[in-house]
């Protein structure tokens, strides 16, 4: 099989819903990443194979050919939209390997995009057997017979309770992230994989006064609610984020740089009622496959929708603390949902230089009980 090269990449500063991006669509965003990448790599157009883009809130349609089109990427470049809602991007990037490794594809942009900010509304046909006059939602239904919008808060809530995690295991890591995210915005150590959109400066959602008596103000988000509140959940957000990758023999013809190796990608279900725990299950099914030890993981990038989601990950791969989310996590940046996996993937790159690391892993838990998981080698 092909070896394939993430030669790097390029994502939006992570906007607020109806904050700085409240008129942006999701394809703009995805079309100011995808051509801030191209100049970057000094990509040659007609020799893109494939843009697969990832989003989950959008209107359907094809988002990423269209960004591609917004962004005025030669039109013979093919592109297409997935949707694994949180998990999205990372099956972009793993799909956008696939196809290399198999030899159908030399070069591919693999990212994701998304606008909560702009998001269509979403109602039933009368003909569906949900429909309840002409009632409105922004969530999708992930599990049968079951949709609300605030499905993915009951599931992280549950699986607080289920697994017996503690408010100060929860307050530590929220702390953590935005301390972390702070310090890394303030050394700039983000800045040269950044774009600016639309004027954006910032990541909107980064709080360096977060403390503790802040938390321990916060109202519960459910009704009779005892564990999620706004600190330790993810708000909602939009963003773009793209890489670059390519074939071996594609980047040592055209005298390109890699900056890591993609070496394998998985997914694995579990129960869509507790969505979080997927996280640990993709790492532990791709150390499986993979014939690594977590010991041997220099840097973990996981999506920490929720702050249960740190704390199962520690409890299964103690003596992590130092080696996950060097820069924080995405209760400081935020969690577009179409676009984490790469901003995931971007990060570890950057985490992995920095602590000059050889092995990487993201995951991402997805809505309806999916986690997905990458592990990468920095060259």
């Amino acid at each position: 099989m092909e070896k394939v090269w993430i030669l790097g990449g390029m994502r939006s500063f992570i906007g607020v819903k109806d904050r700085m991006y409240r008129n942006v669509p999701a394809e703009v965003l995805g079309a100011e990443v995808l051509r801030a990448v191209i100049e970057k790599y000094q990509l040659a157009e007609p020799d893109i194979d494939f843009i697969i883009g990832g989003n989950a809130v959008g209107g359907g349609g094809n988002m990423t050919r269209l960004a591609a089109l917004t962004a005025g990427i030669d039109q013979q470049v093919p592109a297409v939209t997935l949707d694994l809602q949180c998990g999205s991007a990372l099956e972009a990037v793993t799909q956008a390997a696939a196809k290399i490794e198999s030899g159908l594809a030399d070069l591919v942009l693999a990212g994701g995009m998304e606008s909560s900010s702009t998001q269509p509304l979403r109602m039933w046909n009368p003909n569906h057997p949900n429909y309840e006059n002409d009632k409105v939602w922004t969530v999708a239904q992930f599990v049968p017979g079951q949709q609300g919008e605030q499905v993915m808060l009951e599931g992280a809530e549950r699986t607080a309770i289920s697994e017996q995690v503690k408010k100060e295991e929860q307050d530590f890591w929220v702390l953590e992230s935005h301390h972390r995210a702070a310090k890394a915005a303030q050394e700039g150590i983000l800045s040269d994989i950044q774009v600016s959109v639309a004027g954006s400066r910032k990541d909107e959602g980064i709080r360096v006064s977060m403390n503790q008596k802040l938390i321990d103000r916060l109202p519960y988000l459910l009704p009779g609610g005892s564990v999620i509140h706004a600190a330790n959940a993810c708000l909602m957000h939009d963003g773009a984020a793209f890489v670059a990758l390519c074939s071996e023999e594609y980047g040592k013809r055209h005298n390109l740089t890699p900056a890591a190796v993609l070496r394998f990608g998985t997914a694995v279900g579990g129960d869509p009622l507790m969505s979080p725990k997927t996280t640990v299950l993709a790492v532990e099914k791709l150390l499986k496959k993979t014939g690594l030890a977590y010991e041997q993981i220099d840097a973990f990038e996981v999506n920490e929708a929720f702050a249960v989601i740190d704390v199962l990950f520690e409890r299964a791969f103690p003596g992590t603390r130092e080696r996950y989310n060097r820069f924080g996590g995405a209760l400081a940046y935020g969690h577009p949902y179409g676009v984490s996996g790469t901003l995931l993937l971007l990060h570890l790159l950057k985490s992995l230089e920095s602590c000059d690391g050889h092995y990487g892993i993201c995951s991402v838990a997805a809505a309806g009980g999916i986690g997905s998981a990458i592990l990468v080698e920095r060259i």
